[in-house]
């Protein structure tokens, strides 16, 4: 999968870059859900910025797997 990553030009920069996005953008959702939210209705917006918050470790890991990749490859 890495190498497949690789090959479409996907840096670990750009992991990590999204896993940052990622939190920002849980942040906001939970920001705007807050603001949003009345006692009659449900607001599936805290789900949703936990739902999104979650991509983050998933970018960072696949960021530091390529930073390895990229580091092999330049010993090369």
């Amino acid at each position: 999968m890495i190498e497949k990553l690789r090959e479409m030009g996907v840096t670990s920069t750009m992991a990590y870059m999204a896993g940052i996005a990622s939190i920002g953008l849980s942040a906001t959702t939970w920001l705007v859900s807050k603001k949003t939210k009345t006692e009659t209705t449900t607001n599936r917006g805290e789900d949703r910025a936990l739902f999104v918050g979650q991509w983050a470790p998933t970018f960072f890991i696949l960021g530091t797997a390529l930073r390895l990749d990229e580091q092999m490859d330049k010993k090369r």
